[in-house]
C-alpha cells in the first residue's frame, strides 16, 4: 500500500488534472446555459478563483485581455487561454534568442577588451581596429533587443 503522502500527492495531481480538463469540455455546463447565465468576464473569474490555481491575482491580471473576456463558454475561454499562452511562449522565446545574442557579442567585446590592452603598447594601431570592431558587435546585440521588443537597459 503506497504511503499517505504519496497517494495525497496522487489524489492532487488527479483532481488538478480533473478540473483542468472539466475547463474544456461543456459536459458538465451546457454552452446554452454558461452564455445566457454566466457573464463572459465571469467565465474568467470561475476559472481564476478556483482551487487549481494558485496565483489568482495574476491569472485574473493575464486573463483579463479583450479577445479572452469575450469568451462565451469554457470550450472556447480554453482555446483562447491555449492561444495567448503560445504567442507568449513565442515572444519569450524570441527575447532570449535576442538575449543570447546579446551574451555573444558582450563576451566578444570582453575578450577584445582585454586582447587591446596588451596591445597597446606594442601596436597602436591593431588595437585601434579591435576596439573598432566591438561597436558593431553591440549595436547588434541592441538591434536584437528592439526587434524582440525587449525592454532592457
Amino acid at each position: 500500500m503506497a504511503p499517505p503522502n504519496q497517494l495525497c500527492l496522487v489524489l492532487v495531481i488527479f483532481l488538478s488534472v480533473f478540473s483542468l480538463s472539466s475547463l474544456s469540455t461543456s459536459t458538465i455546463i451546457p454552452k446554452a446555459n454558461v452564455s445566457l447565465s454566466i457573464p463572459s468576464s465571469q467565465l474568467v473569474e470561475n476559472l481564476c478563483i478556483g482551487k487549481a490555481i494558485q496565483n489568482c491575482r495574476f491569472c485574473l491580471k493575464a486573463l483579463s485581455t479583450p479577445e479572452v473576456i469575450v469568451a462565451i463558454d469554457t470550450t472556447e475561454l480554453g482555446t483562447l487561454i491555449m492561444k495567448l499562452g503560445a504567442a507568449n511562449a513565442k515572444a519569450t522565446l524570441n527575447a532570449l534568442k535576442a538575449l543570447n545574442c546579446c551574451v555573444e557579442a558582450y563576451k566578444y567585446a570582453i575578450l577584445s577588451f582585454e586582447m587591446v590592452s596588451s596591445k597597446l603598447v606594442e601596436d597602436p594601431r591593431t588595437a585601434n581596429y579591435d576596439v573598432a570592431v566591438i561597436g558593431p558587435e553591440i549595436a547588434n546585440c541592441e538591434k536584437e533587443l528592439i526587434n524582440a521588443k525587449v525592454q532592457a537597459p
